[in-house]
């Protein structure tokens, strides 16, 4: 009987369940602050996954970081972009710094989804290629703006 539920036990926790909860844009937007270490924000979003065991990721996770990506393709589009168009000078200049945190944050959501998949098998290579250009770029933006006010919107959305 001890052997029984040691070997279960052993089983369960040898599977990752998911580690993300429900969150609400605005829990997880790194937005706001200052420009420069959006990579390090958006990590910290992210930490609670085992990065040295992405194969054992669970399938809601893998849904977090799509829904991640999503509403924050609608922050930006929704949000961010008619903020920029009715702002001017530093005021507009600190939302599109806020912007291009909310992109690697984004971007940082997919490349992670990308490994998570690539760890469990399928060829993403391609869709890493391609992603991790464009989160290297907005980083490069980002760190160009080091210090600099990064102004945070509110959004109303919901991760799966």
């Amino acid at each position: 009987m001890r052997f029984s539920i040691a070997l279960i036990a052993a089983s369960a926790a040898a599977v990752q369940a998911g580690v993300f909860t429900q969150k609400n844009y605005d829990d997880i937007s790194i937005s706001g602050g200052v420009a420069g270490n959006a990579e390090q924000e958006a990590l910290a979003v992210f930490s609670a996954l085992d990065m040295n065991d992405l194969a054992s990721a669970d399938e809601d996770d893998i849904d977090f970081l799509k829904s991640v990506n999503s509403i924050c393709n609608d922050a930006e589009d929704e949000a961010f972009n008619p903020a920029i168009d009715a702002a001017s000078g530093d005021e507009a200049d600190a939302i599109q710094r806020g912007k291009i945190k909310n992109k690697v944050l984004k971007l940082e959501a997919t490349i992670i989804r990308l490994m998570i998949q690539q760890a469990q098998g399928e060829d993403v290579s391609d869709d890493m290629a391609t992603e991790s250009k464009k989160l290297q770029n907005n980083i490069q933006q980002d760190e160009d703006e080091a210090g600099n006010e990064s102004t945070f919107l509110s959004f109303d959305a919901t991760t799966a």
